[in-house]
């Protein structure tokens, strides 16, 4: 496996497909590389180097103690740029992998980065604070943490229904596509996933967001149950300057997958504008 080794001892894998312009993805809760297989096999075929890691404590990479917090993953997203050299890079990232490529972005900068692409991505922030009257309560997030504690299969397999939106009348989602997400879910480590709930929903990312000085594109499905539209997307475009967007109509938040071939497409036109 190709992998490598962050300062702090965690090692992290990665896939690197194809020559060409850079793109790196990361990916959601709690899941894998994998998950971009999609858009990676696509973009690979079309002329661009494809890049993805395994969060730490997700997939094939190794369950580290600490680090399973937003700066934690941002840092091994620098350290990933940094050990393959890579330059004039598009970052793109699904849900919690949207907050990475933000706060890579707020740390790092962005001399090595070219665009950013964000898709279905928990910025600015999901939790409800007095500053957020809107988001959702707390104790949502602290009911996830208590039920994968005591059983994170059966969480998986009930959260893989909404993520794709297979509980909709007239879905057309396959098992297949189900039983691949708790697939995926359950290689993540217990402590991993339930301190990366906290990253994902209580980060606040608007400070972040005021730093984008790329050119950035938002998708997002109109009927994402997991990251309501409404609370992030609608909300990142007012804080990221110039940053353009493309709505989904109907499309749950794994529409990386249900949607594969347009977020393909225009993933494809952005890359090349």
């Amino acid at each position: 496996m190709s992998t490598f080794t962050t300062k702090d001892g965690t090692e992290i894998y990665y896939k690197d497909w194809g020559d060409g312009p850079v793109v790196t993805f990361s990916h959601g809760w709690p899941l894998t590389a994998d998950a971009w297989d999609g858009q990676m096999l696509f973009l690979a075929q079309n002329g661009f180097r494809v890049i993805a890691h395994d969060r730490r404590g997700h997939g094939r990479s190794s369950q580290a103690t600490h680090g399973n917090d937003m700066n934690g993953y941002a840092d091994d997203l620098a350290a990933l740029v940094e050990e393959l050299d890579l330059r004039d890079v598009t970052m793109v990232g699904h849900s919690t992998g949207g907050g990475e490529v933000a706060r890579y972005i707020a740390r790092h900068g962005t001399s090595r980065v070219a665009k950013a692409i964000l898709i279905g991505a928990v910025p600015p922030i999901m939790v409800q604070t007095n500053a957020n009257p809107d988001g959702i309560p707390l104790n949502v997030f602290n009911e996830m943490r208590s039920t994968i504690s005591r059983d994170r299969s059966q969480f998986y397999e009930d959260l893989s229904l909404p993520f794709y939106g297979a509980n909709r009348p007239g879905s057309k989602v396959s098992p297949g596509t189900l039983r691949q997400f708790w697939t995926w879910s359950m290689q993540a480590g217990l402590k991993n996933a339930y301190e990366c709930i906290k990253a994902f929903s209580e980060t606040d990312f608007s400070d972040d967001l005021a730093k984008f000085d790329i050119p950035t594109l938002i998708l997002h499905g109109e009927d994402d149950q997991i990251v309501p539209i409404k609370e992030s997307a609608l909300k990142s475009m007012t804080l990221i300057k110039g940053a353009k967007a493309i709505f989904y109509p109907g499309a749950p938040h794994g529409m990386t997958t249900t949607h594969q071939n347009q977020v393909n497409a225009d993933l494809l036109a952005f890359l090349k504008t």
